[in-house]
């Protein structure tokens, strides 16, 4: 399965940021070993539910020791038997912009 996920506090730290709160949870998801990726908006995770949803709860529950109200957006692509799709999904749509460009 493939999570995009985004938490934050609700609240910024004194400089208006919540970009320290962020980077803990994006240690979590580096330090779970699982496939992931981190833009500007979301980190993607890759990898069997309880991996994943514990790796989310992981995040959780360090944001919520810090801070009293927490953010989580997520999104989940479910399909079984698939793996690699973090990157398998960007090559199909590269490849199909790769043929419209050939027309």
């Amino acid at each position: 399965m493939l999570v995009a996920f985004s938490i934050s506090p609700m609240t910024p730290d004194d400089s208006g940021s919540v970009s320290s709160a962020v980077a803990e949870a994006v240690r979590i998801v580096r330090a779970s070993g699982l496939p992931h990726e981190t833009n500007a908006m979301f980190t993607n995770l890759e990898g069997e539910w309880d991996e994943v949803m514990g790796v989310v709860k992981s995040c959780v529950d360090a944001l919520t020791a810090q801070h009293p109200r927490v953010s989580l957006v997520l999104k989940a692509d479910i399909r079984p038997g698939h793996d690699g799709q973090l990157t398998a999904k960007v090559d199909r749509l590269e490849q199909q912009l790769a043929g419209d460009a050939d027309d």
